[in-house]
């Protein structure tokens, strides 16, 4: 059974940071690239980052230099270090894999960037 489990959105600052979780129930955790990906009201979901089993991590422009992709595959878990978050950053959070497995999306965890 393939799940992606998300936790640790919230309401924060501009300028503030939050910590994504991800709990993976997968075949293989350890050889599959993962993502982070969001989707913001009214617009298609985005990939934001993304990591090999290896740990090399490939970012969106407009969040380089301030998140952070991160996973431990001994306990199937991907995290998502969000720093510097802007009004833009606002949205739903999602983890799933690199390639985006459409039949598993999770619920997501919400993120809200406000003053």
């Amino acid at each position: 059974q393939v799940q992606f489990v998300e936790s640790g959105g919230g309401l924060v600052q501009p300028g503030g940071s939050l910590r994504l979780s991800c709990v993976v129930s997968i075949g293989l955790f350890d050889m599959i690239r993962m993502g982070w990906y969001r989707q913001a009201p009214g617009k298609e979901r985005e990939l934001v980052a993304k990591i090999t089993s290896s740990g090399a991590t490939n970012y969106a422009d407009s969040v380089k230099g301030r998140f952070t992709i991160s996973r431990d595959n001994t306990k199937q878990m991907v995290y998502l270090q969000m720093n510097s978050l802007k009004t833009e950053d606002t949205a739903v959070y999602y983890c799933n894999t690199a390639d985006a497995w459409e039949a598993y999306w999770g619920q997501g965890t919400q993120v809200t960037v406000s003053s």
